[in-house]
């Protein structure tokens, strides 16, 4: 049986989860707007929601930050905004496909970057977890002469932010305020330049346009702070479980909504990397099993809002 603390995690994580899985139907909605501008809204939109948090949650000295750490937390900013840029610019272009495979292939690649930079050691199952998934790529490279460029680059974008954030020790929306904060004067005059050349959609569309643009805010903010709550309740193990309800609701949406086509080299790649996923799963789980039976041998949970 689950506790209290663990049964309102799995909730929280249900619904990061979820929100992130059916978020392509928002960004169909502001279809019409540039990958760009959408990109620049959801930044400015995202400090201005963060900071009231911020304020609410009385956690403004979360702010704080040791100068050593500034060129870090560029770094994830950077990775972020590249991230949601090749993200939103995949919806827009009908392939939310790609878009979850990325998704789907990121934590073999986080485990993969951990291994390279953290010198972490893979186990055996691991290995195999890993080859599997490269040769589902390297099909669609050898036999289609083709490259899924943007799922790998979701995946290594999500994971380098992963990896660059791992041991800075930010508080979740001050860390999110933060990079926010950093790419949102670049934001500001990407707009500034839009609006004078006569091609800012917001203002001058519609209100709807005006209303969605405003609510990417929330659409960036409200799941990060969701996740953020299940990481405190639950082990990192437990909300990984959870971690594919994302791109399979992402990947249904795709071909069953918005008919994307899904043929036989994606079907091939992706059946690769459910095979490694499955593999990396059941491996992961008898191994965080066995710990646990060690005594004196605990689950560390991550520090959120």
């Amino acid at each position: 049986m689950f506790d209290r603390q663990s049964l309102h995690g799995a909730y929280f994580a249900l619904a990061a989860y979820l929100f992130w899985g059916v978020a392509p139907i928002y960004f169909k909605l502001v279809s019409h707007v540039s990958p760009l501008e959408i990109v620049s809204q959801r930044v400015l939109w995202s400090v201005l929601l963060l900071f009231c948090i911020l304020v609410y949650l009385r956690k403004l000295d979360a702010l704080k930050l040791p100068r050593r750490n500034w060129w870090k937390i560029a770094c994830t900013a950077s990775l972020l905004a590249c991230n949601w840029l090749i993200f939103v610019y995949a919806v827009l272009n009908d392939n939310i496909v790609e878009a979850s495979l990325g998704y789907f292939i990121n934590p073999l690649v986080s485990v993969f970057l951990g291994m390279i930079f953290l010198k972490e050691r893979l186990r055996p199952l691991q290995w195999m977890a890993i080859a599997i998934a490269a040769s589902g790529i390297a099909f669609q490279l050898v036999y289609f002469a083709r490259v899924p460029w943007i799922a790998l680059a979701l995946a290594f974008s999500f994971g380098f932010y992963g990896l660059t954030r791992k041991n800075l020790g930010l508080h979740s929306a001050a860390g999110l305020t933060l990079e926010s904060l950093i790419v949102s004067p670049f934001a500001l005059t990407y707009l500034a330049w839009l609006a004078y050349s006569g091609g800012l959609q917001f203002g001058h569309v519609d209100l709807r346009t005006d209303l969605l643009l405003a609510m990417s805010g929330f659409v960036t903010s409200f799941p990060l702070l969701c996740f953020a709550a299940a990481v405190t309740r639950l082990s990192l193990t437990a909300v990984g479980m959870f971690q594919y309800i994302a791109p399979s609701l992402s990947l249904i949406l795709a071909v069953t909504i918005y008919g994307e086509p899904f043929g036989v080299d994606r079907a091939v790649t992706f059946t690769c990397i459910w095979i490694a996923l499955a593999l990396f799963t059941v491996e992961t789980l008898y191994h965080h099993r066995r710990l646990a039976r060690v005594p004196g041998h605990e689950i560390i949970r991550h520090d959120g809002i």
